[in-house]
């Protein structure tokens, strides 16, 4: 293949890739699983994972559950959903999945969240309080601080 060539094959690759972005961003809380995402932009799976991971430095199932802990970040936010409300409404199907995820991300538990955020982000606009809360991605949330006091 030429130079040329492989370049047109790559730059079609990253536009397939943004539209299994964009479609995650979507459909964040329907069922998406990568084979069905693979199959929306005729790629195998594994290609898929690859070339994801490659572009955007994350799995395409890692960036579904981090869009589904930003809205469920903001849900818990407002305050009106339980935990499990939250869960469930985002895409999750397995409470206990959601909690270590949310863990992973945020530093803390759902609940624990949902309780300091009550406090913490009241009187901010909700696009700042967005803002200033998002998660980190890729397993970068500080360890909670234990004392042996």
């Amino acid at each position: 293949m030429t130079s040329s060539a492989a370049a047109d094959q790559r730059l079609r690759d990253l536009a397939r890739l943004r539209r299994v972005r964009d479609r995650i961003d979507r459909e964040y809380a329907q069922p998406l699983d990568v084979e069905a995402l693979a199959r929306g932009v005729h790629m195998s799976a594994g290609h898929l994972s690859r070339e994801f991971r490659q572009a955007y430095g994350e799995s395409p199932y890692s960036y579904l559950m981090t869009r589904r802990i930003e809205r469920a970040m903001a849900l818990l936010r407002r305050g009106d959903l339980s935990v499990t409300e939250v869960c469930f409404t985002v895409g999750c199907s397995s409470l206990g999945t959601f909690s270590s995820r949310f863990t992973e991300l945020v530093g803390m538990p759902p609940s624990v969240y949902r309780r300091q955020a009550a406090s913490g982000s009241a009187g901010l606009p909700p696009c700042v309080a967005k803002q200033v809360t998002r998660p980190v991605r890729n397993r970068e949330a500080p360890a909670p601080v234990t004392s042996l006091a």
